[in-house]
């Protein structure tokens, strides 16, 4: 997987590909879609959700370039995936999920890894975790109709956040890195193309 589908796209930082060959990918995957886990392409879960393309994995991880030393915030759980790779990145991982059993099911698959540095909050991650920040990097793992300001806020200076921005069907993955103290003084990179499920929040889309 890594070497036909990551490498061979690009990817090149070191840390990520060795974390996306340690972290086994069929673990976070129903037992039914087993012979699937290492296919480029994102896999559904409970709940109407998704685990993310590898690639897509990658190519968030990357993006942020983790030394090992940072404190991260992730926003959407989901099957945990993500997360594991972001905990062997970084020194500590704060991660939102906004649906329970998802939220149980990825801690129990992160401690059978030792992932030990990832704290999970149940709740609606567009709001953040404002008591933890800053942070060195964000990475949200839904699309979301703007960038939300709160997670601007809670974003080192420069540091990253990496968010799929767009409708519900299609966005564009956008990296923002936090130039100064001021919020709106950002530098913004475009990452392609990307499809993810909602961000539901006060400040992502609503239910309906």
């Amino acid at each position: 997987m890594v070497d036909a589908q990551i490498r061979a796209r690009g990817i090149a930082d070191q840390r990520v590909l060795r974390a996306m060959e340690k972290i086994p990918r069929h673990l976070f995957i129903d037992a039914g879609l087993i012979d699937q886990a290492y296919n480029d392409s994102a896999l559904p879960i409970d709940r109407q959700q998704t685990i993310s393309q590898p690639y897509i994995v990658a190519l968030m991880s990357a993006a942020v370039a983790l030394t090992g030393k940072e404190k991260v915030l992730e926003i959407g759980t989901g099957s945990g995936y993500q997360t594991a790779i972001l905990a062997e990145l970084a020194d500590q991982v704060f991660s939102i999920e906004r649906i329970a059993v998802l939220a149980n099911r990825a801690r129990k698959a992160l401690d059978a890894l030792n992932c030990y540095n990832v704290a999970i909050r149940v709740g609606d991650g567009t709001y953040g975790w404002r008591e933890e920040s800053p942070f060195a990097a964000i990475v949200v793992t839904a699309g979301a109709p703007q960038v939300p300001r709160t997670l601007i806020e809670q974003l080192a200076v420069g540091g990253s956040l990496v968010v799929p921005v767009g409708s519900r069907h299609s966005q564009n993955l956008l990296k923002l890195t936090r130039l100064s103290a001021n919020p709106d003084d950002l530098r913004r990179e475009e990452l392609g193309g990307c499809r993810f499920v909602d961000l539901i929040g006060e400040h992502g889309w609503n239910h309906s």
